[in-house]
């Protein structure tokens, strides 16, 4: 069974950091792309970016990058997400998905966790 646990995510000042994790069980994370997805209250789902199974490669959306870093430890079956200077507007539940092929479009993607909130406020 492919399980995707994302945790991490919390209550943050602007301009504060947080590192999101994405930890697999059931499948082995070196052979997949992993997508990074955000989704605030009343607005579609938004790519956040990707790292790619093949080379280590990243995407990131224009909105974010710079911003944020993508990762990936084979070795504890594990991506994360780092995202620095945090803004209120980043306030969203934010999802991994995986699949063979990196992407920052959602439908692409076979397999999603079930979140984690970020809130950024003073």
């Amino acid at each position: 069974q492919v399980q995707l646990v994302e945790s991490g995510g919390g209550l943050v000042q602007p301009g504060g950091s947080l590192r999101l994790s994405c930890a697999a069980s059931g499948l082995t994370l070196r052979y997949y792309a992993i997508g990074w997805f955000r989704q605030a209250p009343g607005k579609e789902r938004e790519g956040v970016g990707c790292i790619s199974s093949s080379d280590g490669s990243t995407a990131y959306s224009d909105s974010m990058k710079g911003r944020l870093t993508i990762s990936r430890d084979n070795a504890k079956n594990t991506v994360y997400l780092q995202v620095n200077s945090l803004k209120p507007e980043d306030t969203a539940v934010y999802y991994c998905a995986a699949d063979p092929h990196c992407s920052i479009m959602w439908s692409m993607y076979d397999y999603w966790g079930q979140g984690t909130q970020v809130s950024v406020s003073s």
